[in-house]
């Protein structure tokens, strides 16, 4: 009974949440969500890094441990996607972003707070900027056939990451006023990702409902075993090795049902990915917790 308890405090926020922007869609009730969408690239997501990375106490070193093992199993997502769809006969254009990306923001990061606290949090923040910087770099050179470092130039919050870093570095303290207006605009962040995340929801509509099961089965098994096998060779313990396995086990990220759609690559099969993936993951996720508590 007090496994199911503590399994509904990490599961059911972030359901709920995402269900309440489901439902709101699904009335047809307003949500702008390219302002939303604006609003958290240029200043939520910015200030929750700003306010989390200012403040972590985790050495530097294992900081950059968790950017290693994230890199290393974007890699492997990689490799081993482009290989199973080769040999499926199935476009990488089309589908390899979304078993590389999953969504590691939108749901990772309330997933890992809720399950870890906040140094749970705190190293689910170094997947998620590790991740992110990829699936705005790779993401859309792999959608369009080539790549466009400008992109990452784009993204204000790895200005931010690179600033809270140096100043960890430095062991610079952030005036008051700085470090209270982040920790405010930076609040917002995880409840308006899983809103944001139920409005898409309920606007996508899945394709080919037998493929996209497949698919969202390898991203969501797949990613949770890659991120099980990185963490052991990492030698990964507590929340540093939860946060990744959680990360790695998302479903398929929003954001590549975006880039399909900007370069015409099928966004209905990503779209049903996107769906699929979601729902599997909700139902799988308490068994991936309960595991790793």
């Amino acid at each position: 009974m007090l496994l199911i308890s503590s399994l509904a405090a990490v599961i059911a926020p972030a359901f709920l949440i995402s269900l309440i922007g489901f439902v709101w869609a699904k009335r047809g009730l307003p949500f702008d969500q390219t302002m939303i969408t604006h609003l958290m690239t240029m200043v939520a997501a910015p200030s929750l890094v700003f306010s989390i990375f200012t403040k972590m106490h985790l050495p530097l070193a294992d900081v950059a441990t968790m950017a290693a093992a994230t890199i290393l199993c974007m890699l492997i997502f990689g490799v081993v996607g482009a290989i199973g769809l080769r040999l499926a006969g199935l476009s990488a254009r089309v589908f390899l972003p979304s078993l590389i990306f999953p969504n590691v923001g939108n749901m990772g990061l309330p997933v890992c707070f809720f399950a870890f606290g906040d140094a749970g949090m705190t190293l689910a923040m170094v997947y998620f900027a590790v991740s992110v910087i990829g699936q705005f770099t790779v993401g859309p050179a792999l959608a369009a056939g080539r790549f466009e470092a400008r992109t990452l130039l784009r993204l204000p919050f790895v200005y931010v990451m690179i600033l809270s870093i140096a100043l960890q570095i430095w062991e610079i303290r952030p005036p008051a006023w700085l470090t209270n207006t982040t920790d405010l605009a930076g609040a917002i962040a995880v409840p308006m990702m899983l809103l944001s995340l139920g409005v898409a929801l309920a606007q996508l509509k899945v394709a080919r409902f037998g493929r996209a099961t497949v698919l969202s089965l390898a991203r969501i098994g797949g990613g949770g075993l890659t991120g099980w096998a990185v963490a052991a060779a990492f030698g990964l313990a507590g929340p540093a090795r939860g946060a990744p396995i959680i990360e790695s086990a998302m479903p398929v990220a929003v954001f590549n049902y975006l880039f399909a759609s900007l370069y015409g690559n099928e966004p209905e099969e990503v779209a049903g990915m996107i769906l699929v993936s979601t729902a599997l993951a909700y139902v799988g996720l308490p068994f991936l917790i309960a595991a790793l508590m």
